[in-house]
């Protein structure tokens, strides 16, 4: 009976976060702000901590946010990044040459050392600063190029290198996260951490990248296609086994899941089968995508928001936009020699995304992060999705004032 009351609990939950996300996506979008930050307040007003806490049923909240929901969070992270992977072919990464990876390399380390330096100095042990500063690595360029489209610039040379250094960044950023997750899984502490078994992780990671992506130039074309699964949903079922096998195998290994379905999900943008998985992965985005932001919300305790995580929260902001500007900026102005087009590499590169909250769901879950850090890195990323479409606007229209009035 109890296995059969937490079934309907967990159905419950997953019902109401859903709804509740969709109903703010539907607000933001006619508010024209970014859907994801809608969809990530839904579950932070729907919460145990918020609205959820207040309805209890046989002496239990309505709204618990349990081990079985966090799996499906999780799921939903593996989904994310293997959809992250079909918009990013191996070639797109090669071309984008020495200017894509100087930027993307910069705009991993400098946010990583300024945050590990600046949250140290504010007190917090070395694990927790090392989270804090993953989380400010990782670029989230969806709003971006959005934002390129809709102004008709997503072929300019900043466009293209904003594409690229994000490549890399997130292959770096996810790098990162791997060794940091690993410490913080394996609760060993910083002291113990040996600089050669770090690089190995590092070397690991983009060997597993690298293996994946020569292995499935030869497998995957082979292995789905449509010559060989005929029946309905066949390619896409192989293709879900696919990117789920490859998270379970970086995962067995010692590495982050999501590495293995971002590498799956590269492999694949190159098959024959592209635009039908693609097809059916948005699909499948339009439910766990929700659910993931939702559930990152609802573990968001809204009363441990003070005027010390309001002070923090405003350091890490600051941290966050920063080091974006100076790390991928500075080097995109040499490269494209111009100001305003590195000035808007910078600007489209400083949005956070899912790495910054599956970072902090990582913190929170290993016991790692405190209940106010955490709601500081969702503030974190909130605020960075709100500002970069926002400011990247202004920049473009300031772009075709000047055009005018020449």
């Amino acid at each position: 009976m109890a296995a059969e009351a937490q079934f309907i609990e967990t159905i419950i939950g997953i019902g109401i976060l859903l709804f509740a996300a969709k109903l703010m996506a539907e607000l933001f979008l006619r508010l024209k702000l970014p859907i994801v930050l809608g969809e990530l307040l839904a579950g932070m007003i729907v919460g145990p901590f918020a609205l959820g806490g207040l309805f209890v049923v046989d002496g239990r909240q309505l709204l618990h946010i349990s081990e079985e929901i966090k799996v499906l969070g999780e799921m939903g992270a593996i989904v994310i990044l293997f959809m992250a992977g079909l918009e990013m072919t191996p070639r797109e990464f090669l071309k984008g040459g020495k200017a894509a990876f100087t930027v993307g390399t910069l705009g991993v380390v400098v946010p990583f050392f300024a945050g590990l330096a600046v949250f140290q100095a504010f007190g917090f042990d070395a694990l927790q600063s090392m989270l804090i500063a993953t989380a400010l690595t990782a670029t989230s360029i969806a709003i971006s190029i959005q934002v390129l489209n809709e102004f008709g610039k997503i072929k300019t040379p900043e466009a293209r290198l904003i594409i690229g250094a994000a490549i890399v960044d997130d292959i770096l950023a996810i790098a990162v996260l791997s060794v940091v997750t690993s410490i913080a899984g394996s609760g060993g502490g910083v002291e113990n951490i040996e600089i050669s078994a770090v690089i190995i992780t590092i070397l690991e990671v983009l060997g597993f990248f690298a293996v994946m992506l020569v292995a499935a130039v030869f497998i995957m074309p082979k292995l789905i296609t449509p010559r060989l699964w005929k029946a309905k949903g066949s390619v896409e079922g192989i293709a879900t086994a696919s990117f789920f096998g490859a998270a379970a195998l970086a995962g067995s290994i010692g590495l982050s899941p999501i590495v293995g379905a971002f590498a799956v999900g590269m492999a694949l943008s190159t098959t024959k089968v592209f635009e039908k998985v693609e097809h059916y992965i948005e699909k499948v985005g339009l439910i766990f995508a929700p659910l993931f932001f939702a559930i990152i919300g609802a573990q968001v305790d809204l009363r441990a928001v003070d005027p010390q995580v309001l002070m923090l929260s405003g350091v890490i902001i600051l941290v966050a936009i920063a080091t974006k500007l100076f790390g991928c900026g500075l080097p995109s102005m040499y490269f494209l020699k111009s100001r305003s087009g590195g000035m808007k590499v910078g600007i489209g590169m400083i949005s956070r995304g899912e790495v910054g909250l599956i970072v902090a769901g990582v913190g929170v879950t290993a016991g790692v992060l405190a209940s106010e850090v955490y709601s500081t890195i969702v503030i974190m990323v909130a605020v960075t999705t709100i500002i970069t479409p926002i400011w990247l606007k202004i920049e473009y229209k300031k772009e075709q004032r000047r055009e005018k009035a020449a």
